[in-house]
């Protein structure tokens, strides 16, 4: 697994670069995690309904091809890509989604936090706030999009939209929780905890 750092990066050029990487990608293309963080945006999944946006308040708002509904992305929320190939891994989709959440709760633990997962809906939540979203997007085989999680981020932005088509549902981050970890720490412990989950493979 190649691991990148890519800063602070636009939505827009970066999903687009995702597709380009899977569509190139052949069966000897090494997989890639991309660790960044993202100008404010929000993105509509696949089975996004409008109905779940409210006011943008200017933030620009970008229909994507991942699974799920709507969400918002910032800087101080650490995005996680992953570019795997699933089928050569063995693996399905829903186990590559359970790594991402199982990473998070490890990550979650060692800071003396209980997270949980939903079978209703992909992500992980701690008591009954949601703080890391998923979505990904399976073609010819391979994975891309991946996970966000929030570290120290503006949350207010949330509240202008049903986050995940979840009515009510109150976004947390390890800040609000009380736990201060730089990003740089944050995309440190993600990767410690995820490289254990794909060793479980």
């Amino acid at each position: 697994m190649l691991i990148k750092d890519l800063g602070l990066a636009d939505f827009q050029p970066t999903c687009e670069a995702m597709q380009a990487f899977t569509s190139q990608r052949d069966k000897d293309t090494e997989d890639e995690l991309w660790l960044l963080e993202h100008n404010p945006v929000f993105t509509q999944g696949l089975n996004g309904k409008p109905e779940h946006v409210f006011n943008t308040q200017e933030i620009p708002i970008i229909q994507t091809d991942r699974g799920g509904q709507v969400t918002y992305h910032g800087p101080g929320q650490l995005i996680a890509y992953t570019l795997f190939d699933i089928k050569r891994r063995n693996i399905g989709v829903r186990q590559m989604v359970s790594h991402l959440e199982n990473s998070v709760i490890r990550l979650l633990d060692t800071l003396g936090i209980e997270g949980q997962a939903r079978s209703d809906a992909p992500g992980v939540y701690v008591d009954d706030c949601k703080i890391a979203s998923l979505g990904l997007r399976v073609k010819r085989g391979a994975c891309y999009h991946g996970l966000s999680l929030n570290i120290d981020m503006d949350l207010l932005p949330f509240s202008y939209i049903n986050p995940c088509g979840l009515p009510g549902m109150e976004m947390i981050d390890l800040k609000s929780l009380g736990v201060k970890l730089t990003m740089e720490q944050a995309k440190q412990q993600f990767v410690v905890e995820f490289e254990k989950q794909l060793q479980q493979e």
